[in-house]
């Protein structure tokens, strides 16, 4: 899911108006106070947690690797009591070397990295392809066989409109970067300027057809507060994602790693360099969860009193079964009490692994924070890996999954690009232009998608577990559904992946709820021990 967030966030950009800019920190802002659907981060610390003490927790950030540098972070990272740096021994004997900050589960002893891997589509779309393309039903001889052979054209019809999609979509963005990008020059030229603002956007006189729609463009994310640079940035790097590797039967990245793949028992593999190349997503996600609050500096993140651990586990492409499984059991194993899960698929072969590490995070009272993912696909039908829902049927009591909510308190409430499901996704929380943390030279920038309403979620949850350190993930899940706030339950607003379909709010989530943290602290104050 890691470009998919860039994806997201030009989704957004893309299909809506020039609007007035939200507050950098909407998502830790108040709805009554300050007319965001924020969580009430910073009402909650004025008033109910001022003076009050608190247990530093670990939260486990699976993802694509978190510049553990950043001058916003650097305060919140875990690092491992029992290993020294650098010294290329397991002192601790957990059986990871120099896992200082976490873990690298796509990295190789030599300290290579993988940055880049095809779909799961792709993967068992190869598989299948080598045993029946260019047969029919007809030569099937077993059920085993039928019912395979029947999953492969399911497969197939699958890849080729990923095919399709996918080449659209490239020609879609490419189109759209070279008319803001051809107006942009015109503008440099004609004005004999380095660095184009809106007020030049404004005066550019477009005749071409191509420069109305770029200037068009380009004035809309100006008027939201996005310099045009960026804008081309965001468009070149989604750009750069839609390469064709993700649907690259001969991709072999995996080959770098060394592990023997198939072996869904093995578990000490990859290396210590929990950041690797491609951290933007993870980074952007630990900063939400946990930016130092109060530093002066940068953003204030959600939890105030945590300890972020890097597990990387996630690609430019579809995460591992093997991996997801393994950076599960290394979280719980090494302390982490919450896990933030911003990734998913539409394939999961590997799915009894998973469960089974699911099942063991369970068993360990740790709560499983995953996004919800940004296809506009109802997951109550089409199902996204990883899910609560388990091979025996039965649904883990530590999963919650989480929607996307914009800061506009209209009918545009629930992000355009988010999964919903009435029976799946729990509630939703604020996932639209986020501001938070970015790797290298200290910057921050904005990004959308479910991927970061999760880590909003998993900072609430963290805040309620280091000021009530008893409540269990069943309580935790309890408290944020029952106190997740109402206000738009019975309210139409438009289908995500629609035009301007509508639909009642409560109908896209469990609860019909929108996460608050305030809300949230004072039921834990009446059910926790913990005063």
């Amino acid at each position: 899911m890691k470009k998919i967030t860039i994806l997201a966030s030009l989704f957004f950009a893309l299909t809506i108006n020039a609007q007035t800019k939200r507050p950098d920190n909407w998502f830790n802002l108040d709805a009554t106070k300050d007319n965001v659907n924020g969580v009430s981060t910073e009402k909650t610390y004025e008033e109910l947690l001022k003076g009050k003490k608190s247990t530093t927790i670990i939260v486990g950030v699976l993802d694509s690797g978190v510049d553990y540098m950043h001058e916003d972070l650097k305060d919140v990272m875990w690092t491992n009591p029992g290993e020294i740096a650098g010294n290329g021994i397991d002192d601790d004997k957990n059986g990871y070397i120099d896992d200082i900050h976490g873990w690298n589960f796509m990295g190789s002893k030599d300290g290579k990295n993988v940055e880049k891997d095809n779909l799961e589509l792709t993967r068992v779309y190869k598989d299948l392809k080598a045993k029946y393309d260019g047969k029919s039903e007809k030569d099937m001889k077993s059920k085993a066989e039928k019912k395979e052979f029947k999953y492969w054209q399911v497969v197939k019809a699958d890849y080729e409109k990923e095919l399709a999609q996918a080449e659209s979509q490239a020609n879609q963005y490419k189109f759209i970067r070279d008319a803001v990008s051809g107006i942009v020059e015109k503008i440099k030229k004609e004005k004999g300027i380095s660095k184009v603002t809106l007020e030049d956007l404004k005066a550019f006189d477009a005749k071409e057809q191509k420069d109305k729609q770029g200037k068009m463009i380009a004035l809309a994310q100006g008027a939201s507060g996005m310099e045009v640079e960026d804008l081309l940035e965001q468009l070149n790097e989604a750009l750069a994602s839609m390469d064709g590797s993700r649907l690259d039967m001969n991709a072999d990245t995996r080959a770098i790693v060394g592990d023997n793949y198939n072996d869904m028992t093995e578990k000490y593999y990859g290396n210590g360099d929990c950041k690797g190349p491609g951290a933007f997503h993870g980074t952007h996600v630990a900063g939400i969860i946990a930016a130092s609050r109060k530093n002066g500096i940068g953003i204030d993140g959600v939890a105030d009193n945590v300890r972020i651990m890097s597990v990387r586990c996630v690609p430019d492409g579809d995460e591992r079964d093997k991996d997801v499984a393994n950076a599960i059991r290394y979280a719980v194993d090494n302390g982490a009490v919450i896990l933030n899960m911003s990734f998913g698929k539409k394939y999961s072969p590997g799915k009894k692994v998973v469960d089974d590490a699911v099942k063991y995070a369970e068993s360990k009272g740790v709560l499983l924070i995953h996004a919800a993912g940004n296809a506009a696909d109802d997951i109550d039908e089409v199902i996204h890996y990883p899910c609560k829902k388990l091979e025996n049927g039965k649904n883990a009591s530590n999963f919650v999954d989480v929607g996307a909510l914009s800061w506009k308190p209209d009918d545009e409430i629930a992000a355009p690009f988010s999964n919903y499901g009435k029976k799946t996704v729990d509630f939703f929380a604020p996932g639209v232009e986020i501001h938070s943390t970015v790797p290298d030279l200290n910057k921050y920038k904005d990004a959308s998608g479910t991927s970061m309403a999760a880590p909003v979620v998993a900072g609430v949850a963290a805040v309620l577990k280091s000021y009530f350190p008893d409540l269990t993930p069943k309580q935790i899940i309890k408290i944020l559904s029952k106190t997740s706030v109402k206000t738009y339950k019975d309210k139409k607003v438009i289908k995500p992946g629609s035009k301007d379909e509508m639909i009642e709010f409560k109908e896209l989530s469990k609860t019909g709820g929108i996460i608050n943290l305030y809300e949230a602290v004072k039921m834990a104050e009446g059910m926790s021990k913990t005063k």
